[in-house]
């Protein structure tokens, strides 16, 4: 996938990984990709301490905690590159490049606010959230992975893609356990969002959201490994 493609076209590569085969073909090759040292570490550790504070098992607050962190990532490849411009701005070539990587990682910083916000939303109608352990603590989460993140953009890009390749994947698999747990009442849910339905997607029920959103995690766990070889 080319960081140049446009909101259009991820769009219709979401749609295609609806069909089982298209998306087992898209996801096979990265599957067994093994990440350097230090971004397993720090992955490893984000996924557990996820997983303490919210339980291991996927739900809609869970989600909502999830999505406040992803999208830090591509804020901060966004900063990042916006400071390596001031450094290479005499490089054509570099600047270019930063520039994709500021391009893609705006697409990909909405489409999870898209997410986090749709999320909330139905996350409401199941459970009230605790200020504490909903909002503040995955805000701390971000704050700790957004420089984290930045840091590694800054010295080594690869370990900051990798980082993100192993939260992704963590929440791809959240994801389609969900929906497989849970496919016949979210069939039955409908979703009713502004927010949504200004972003573009208008899945006829919570199944078909929740899927598109697996679909979102995949690419962007592809995206940032595909990124590395460039």
């Amino acid at each position: 996938m080319e960081l140049t493609r446009g909101s259009a076209e991820l769009e219709a590569l979401n749609v295609q990984l609806n069909n089982e085969e298209d998306l087992l073909a898209y996801k096979k090759p990265l599957d067994n990709y093994h990440p350097a040292l230090v971004p397993r570490l720090l992955g490893h550790t984000l996924v557990w301490c996820g997983n303490t504070v919210y339980g291991k098992r996927p739900s809609y607050l869970k989600f909502r905690a999830v999505e406040i962190i992803a999208r830090v990532p591509y804020h901060s490849w966004a900063s990042a590159a916006y400071t390596m411009l001031t450094l290479f701005y005499n490089n054509e070539q570099k600047a270019m490049r930063l520039s994709e990587t500021a391009k893609y990682a705006q697409l990909a910083q909405d489409n999870e606010t898209m997410h986090v916000v749709v999320i909330s939303q139905l996350a409401k109608r199941e459970r009230k959230a605790g200020f504490l352990r909903h909002t503040l603590v995955p805000m701390l989460f971000a704050f700790v992975y957004f420089w984290a993140s930045y840091l590694l953009y800054l010295v080594k890009p690869r370990y900051s893609y990798e980082l993100n390749y192993m939260f992704e994947n963590h929440a791809f698999e959240q994801y389609t356990e969900f929906i497989h747990r849970h496919e016949e009442g979210l069939k039955k849910k409908p979703v009713d969002s502004a927010f949504l339905a200004w972003y573009g997607r208008n899945p006829e029920n919570q199944y078909e959201f929740f899927r598109s959103i697996r679909n979102d995690e995949i690419i962007h766990r592809n995206t940032s490994i595909e990124e590395i070889g460039r």
